[in-house]
């Protein structure tokens, strides 16, 4: 570990080889860091893509996004295309405890980065490979991005079935989604290689991760063979689940058990709802979705926002405000767990970002580091290895290193 460089995480002492780009990948590595490992970056003399997929930059390669997915990391750059710059990258993963890529399979094997060539190598490396699809299936080695799998998994079908044609989720969601289960099962992996002393391959599809998460929430009756009934979560495909509107703003309602629901009808002064067949239990309001929402945007919009939260609060309904982006950096319960922090970068002056939502008892990072311009610690990093002064100017001289 490099000076100052004991977090005090859970996952201290963990090294960690990211060759992941955009999204999908830095958030899982990202997590990871958060948590205490040591993330060393490699990146293509290309850089990754998110450096300049933004506007907004201060600089033309650190876009807002690429700075809060690449928190806690250090930066190298190798051309792995020379026999120099892959050398080195192999040098770095025998002596971590992770390598996590979203390269397609075929690229890895071609450069020898695949499972069973790295196992030979380090045999209790956790190799971590992120896919589109999985590698038993048609698809598999195809290239994708968020969209793509929103599109193939259901996502953009939900939309299709609630409001009559299909959308995208307007965050790369499947990215996030996939980055985090992958995150999740290195830890898994950690814990039997612990017992075992042996490393693990893993592969986390985004398709079938994004699929599965559908599933869970709208497979419903079709759950049952012959299915009960269609597929879809009536309440959830419905319309009207969305911020209703107010008579000066919109606010989130969500009555769920059947206490809440009753005191939701006492509060908008419709207490005979309570014993309504459509509404008086949990299973009648499933199935009776369409007018149980009907019920709420007709009472909401009658009274304001503020007045209907109080009105809520003193009945224990769950109800929220209704936040815009921009309202989230003032939002005051943010504020009170000092969720948003700020941190000076070396070159990109004051930032503000969102710090991880989990905490630990047990310790958590100590500091913060930051997102690294592109090779920042390329030489810090070559001379851990062992390579001496003359064969990091070689490196560079060939382009290998940069």
């Amino acid at each position: 570990m490099p000076e100052g460089g004991s977090t005090g995480g859970p996952l201290e002492g963990v090294r960690v080889v990211d060759l992941t780009t955009v999204v999908v990948g830095p958030i899982c590595t990202r997590s990871l860091a958060d948590q205490g490992a040591e993330v060393i970056k490699v990146e293509a003399p290309e850089g990754d893509i998110l450096r300049r997929l933004a506007s907004g930059c201060r600089t033309p390669s650190m876009s807002g996004k690429f700075i809060n997915f690449n928190r806690n990391k250090r930066g190298i750059t190798l051309d792995i295309k020379r026999p120099e710059g892959l050398a080195a990258l192999r040098r770095l993963i025998a002596g971590a405890d992770v390598f996590v890529s979203n390269v397609r399979p075929a690229g890895l094997r071609r450069a020898g980065l695949d499972a069973a060539s790295l196992a030979a190598l380090n045999p209790r490396l956790i190799h971590c490979g992120i896919t589109a699809f999985g590698s038993g299936g048609r698809y598999a080695g195809r290239p994708a991005y968020d969209p793509i799998i929103q599109s193939l998994s259901g996502v953009a079908g939900t939309f299709h079935r609630a409001v009559g044609e299909p959308r995208f989720v307007p965050m790369v969601m499947t990215d996030h989604v996939t980055g985090l289960v992958a995150a999740q099962a290195i830890g898994f992996a950690l814990y039997r290689r612990e017992k075992t002393g042996i490393g693990e391959a893993i592969e986390v599809p985004m398709f079938e991760v994004a699929a599965s998460f559908v599933a869970s929430e709208h497979l419903g009756a079709a759950s049952f063979d012959p299915p009960e009934g269609p597929t879809g979560d009536a309440r959830l495909l419905s319309p009207d689940y969305r911020p209703l509107p107010t008579s000066d703003g919109y606010i989130t309602v969500h009555p769920n058990s059947d206490a809440q629901a009753h005191a939701f009808f006492e509060a908008i002064g419709r207490p005979e709802l309570k014993a309504d067949p459509r509404f008086a239990t949990a299973i009648a309001r499933t199935e009776n979705a369409a007018d149980y929402f009907r019920v709420r945007v007709a009472a909401l919009a009658q009274r304001s926002t503020a007045a209907w939260l109080e009105i809520f609060a003193a009945r224990d309904v769950p109800a929220a405000r209704y936040n815009t982006i921009d309202d989230l950096l003032e939002d005051p319960h943010l504020q009170d767990v000092g969720f948003w922090q700020a941190e000076d970068h070396p070159t990109e002056g004051r930032l503000r970002h969102a710090r991880t939502a989990v905490t630990f008892g047990g310790g958590m990072r100590a500091a913060t580091l930051p997102a690294p311009r592109q090779g920042m610690q390329t030489d810090e990093i070559l001379a851990e290895l062992g390579y001496s002064p003359a064969e990091i100017a070689a490196l560079r001289e060939t382009g290998a290193a940069r």
